[in-house]
């Protein structure tokens, strides 16, 4: 009945003042929103696994947590062939990048631990901390001498646990990229795990779209988390490490241990995806094509430049502006979303644009144009 949440309703409309309401929106214009980087969500090559596994008896659902009789022969190929493709010793399917970063570091970190994590972290890490026994400190953003200072200080505060360095491989709303060589230097100094989040990076960077920790993920201080739902175009993650964390994780994450097992029809998915990768390199090389023309486009409309990835932020800064902006874009016929806070801090709310093989190099081009003209008349 109306007005049965005097509270919540006060929220909402306090939310709506301020321009920070979200709504659901349908799919509709150009895609520059979504994380299909390499086009596959709706590709021929996942309807064709999703057929062939149908065909083969590949269940939909599950049934049951992995402990229970959930545990299909299709989770265990996915894990032995992630491993192997990422270059690990074991790897962990779950239902998605965030109950993964929650069982990560509520399960991994002890108590007398220290959680050090990058001021830019995913709200999952957060969640995973909050429910972990270790204590957290924040660097400065892609600072590793940051790091190393906090670190240090912890230290002579009289921290004597296990440090884990918590890092995003490409930052998810800001498509910068972490300096995992001199985190991983650091790491090695101090007897650290680096756990580095690849949600971003996965299919889109490294050999074969392995990620940029590819090189180092097979060391025994590394734990790495490639998402199943961006660049590969299905759903679920993927933890990777030492078999002793992988383990660790199947015995004292509640998050595995009490969640129903993903769709065995979706590990079967992201089985192709990991094969399309490693059989179709072209794909990842057309993807870069569309991104370095992004970034080209970028600059010479609009004058915006720095980028380093397929995410390419506008910081607008104000959230009506924002919304304002993202709204006109959209009547041109692009799928350009509005990201405030909390997603991002205070004062830096944007227009996320999100380069993928969903969309044409004149489409591109065009957008910039119309872009360059809304962003001179809200001037």
């Amino acid at each position: 009945m109306a007005g049965a949440f005097p509270r919540h309703e006060t929220s909402l409309e306090a939310l709506r003042t301020r321009g920070r309401y979200r709504q659901l929106m349908p799919r509709d214009g150009h895609d520059f929103a979504s994380n299909d980087y390499l086009g596959l969500a709706g590709s021929d090559v996942l309807r064709a696994a999703a057929a062939d596994a149908l065909a083969r008896g590949v269940p939909v659902g599950a049934g049951g947590s992995r402990l229970l009789r959930g545990n299909d022969a299709e989770h265990q190929l996915l894990e032995a062939e992630a491993a192997g493709f990422f270059g690990t010793e074991a790897a962990l399917f779950m239902g998605g990048g965030f109950n993964a970063n929650q069982a990560i570091f509520s399960t991994l970190p002890q108590q007398g631990d220290l959680v050090l994590y990058d001021a830019l972290i995913h709200a999952s890490a957060h969640d995973g901390m909050r429910l972990g026994r270790a204590e957290t400190r924040s660097f400065a953003h892609g600072e590793a001498e940051d790091a190393a200072r906090v670190l240090k200080a912890w230290r002579a505060d009289g921290g004597t646990g296990q440090a884990w360095i918590a890092v995003e491989a490409v930052y998810s709303m800001d498509g910068d990229l972490a300096p995992l060589e001199a985190l991983m230097a650091l790491a090695d100094t101090e007897g650290a795990v680096l756990v580095v989040d690849e949600a971003h990076s996965t299919g889109v960077f490294g050999d074969l779209g392995r990620g940029l920790a590819h090189e180092i993920a097979r060391r025994p201080n590394v734990l790495s988390l490639h998402t199943c739902g961006k660049a590969l175009g299905a759903s679920g993650a993927l933890i990777c490490g030492q078999r002793v964390l992988i383990e660790t994780l199947i015995n004292k994450a509640r998050g595995f241990i009490f969640a129903t097992a993903p769709s065995p029809l979706n590990a079967a998915l992201v089985r192709a995806a990991l094969r399309e990768l490693q059989q179709n390199p072209g794909r990842r090389e057309r993807a870069w094509q569309g991104i370095t023309h992004a970034q080209d486009e970028a600059k010479r409309l609009c004058g915006l430049e720095g980028f380093e990835s397929q995410i390419l932020p506008v910081v607008i800064g104000d959230d009506k502006r924002t919304m304002a902006l993202a709204s006109a874009m959209q009547g041109h016929g692009y799928d350009i979303r509005g990201i405030r806070p909390p997603t991002v801090p205070r004062g830096t709310s944007r227009l996320r644009l999100s380069i993928t093989l969903n969309t044409a190099a004149e489409v591109i081009t065009a957008m910039f144009e119309d872009l360059a003209r809304e962003m001179e008349s809200a001037a």
